[in-house]
């Protein structure tokens, strides 16, 4: 449709936590090419206090984006809110009410429940349960419009919370490919093969997994190095390299990826991680698991090897396939490259959901 506005005030308000934050630069970056968008970030944090231990993660967002929206509100007419993910708009339903708005997520709250003891989440009794459902279904009904991460989390709102599926675009989160980009072709020359793994948890990420791998390949093949880039702390071994203090979307992190030969990330409990992106973008061919929607980033057997969570036998056999094998190190790079430049374009994914955000600001409430 063609829009009658120049300019579109929106609200956009993206939770801080796990891969989120890195989300929400990349979107900030990208929203701000658009002049025609005058932004206002609303990023709510995690208070690490003792005010953590009564007031949980969903209501300290929502205590948080309520007093963002109030504020944003009485200093301008805001034209729509965006919402990521729904913890910051389960409670703000009357502002979704008053506010053309979207809801973006990359799980709906039972996927994330049945991921849950990876994330050392622990559903409620039923009751609450049933309350938080109807709360979300609620926020849900509200919002002009739904955007997923991915066709599987676009099924799990249709089958779980009856949402239409003409009301919801897929529209995943994306890198900004010219900045992950190695800056000259990978030659894989080099007699040393990097394999590189990026997850602050290390237990439920797969790290002990890959850890255990890596020490049976390590054996045969004394020329492969594992870099992990965790807040963990890990004891010192040969060809292991630790790195505790890297942030997201930094050189110095990007410059570890461009050194890489290849990426893993055997996670036991994810639903679609960026680092998968940004691995495609710099041309690694990526290792991981048959979790949520992590097949729709890495193609088995084209753009990497998906294999069954914990097996590490699984595991040491692709890996060992990859370090033995350049000519395939550089196949899969280069179609992981065409998988995230076709649906992981930070820009060009702004671009659609600035689109869709001018669109519900034309139509009102």
């Amino acid at each position: 449709m063609d829009n009658n506005k120049e300019t579109y005030t929106i609200g956009f308000i993206i939770e801080q936590m796990l891969g989120h934050v890195a989300h929400g630069q990349t979107l900030q970056k990208n929203v701000a090419r658009d002049s025609a968008v005058k932004a206002y970030w609303g990023l709510p944090t995690w208070d690490d206090t003792l005010y953590s231990k009564v007031v949980n993660w969903t209501v300290q967002a929502g205590l948080y984006t309520h007093r963002f929206i109030a504020k944003t509100n009485r200093q301008v007419e805001l034209d729509a809110l965006f919402f990521h993910t729904q913890v910051t708009a389960v409670f703000a339903t009357h502002w979704i009410k008053k506010i053309p708005s979207i809801i973006s997520l990359d799980a709906t709250p039972k996927q994330y429940d049945e991921l849950g003891e990876f994330y050392a989440h622990i559903p409620g009794p039923a009751w609450a349960e049933q309350i938080k459902w109807r709360l979300n279904r609620n926020a849900f009904n509200a919002a002009k419009h739904i955007v997923t991460w991915s066709e599987w989390a676009k099924e799990g709102l249709i089958d779980e919370y009856a949402v239409p599926a003409d009301k919801i675009t897929i529209i995943p989160p994306g890198v900004n490919i010219g900045s992950w980009a190695t800056p000259v072709p990978r030659t894989h020359d080099n007699e040393t093969v990097k394999i590189l793994f990026v997850g602050g948890d290390l237990e439920r990420k797969g790290g002990f997994l890959l850890l255990e791998a890596f020490r049976n390949l390590r054996q045969t093949y004394p020329n492969i190095e594992l870099h992990l880039v965790t807040r963990d702390d890990v004891p010192d071994e040969k060809n292991l390299f630790i790195y505790n203090d890297m942030k997201p979307n930094s050189d110095p992190l990007k410059q570890l990826y461009h050194d890489a030969d290849l990426f893993c990330l055997p996670t036991y409990g994810d639903c679609l991680p960026m680092v998968l992106s940004e691995a495609g973008a710099a041309g690694l061919p990526v290792i991981s698991t048959d979790v949520a929607a992590i097949p729709e980033l890495v193609k088995d057997g084209e753009s990497g090897f998906i294999i069954p969570t914990g097996d590490v036998d699984a595991l040491t056999m692709v890996l060992r396939d990859l370090v033995r094998n350049k000519g395939l190190r550089i196949q899969q790079g280069k179609r992981a490259v065409e998988l995230v430049q076709s649906a992981f374009d930070a820009q060009q994914n702004a671009e659609q959901l600035l689109t869709l955000l001018k669109q519900v600001a034309e139509q009102g409430i």
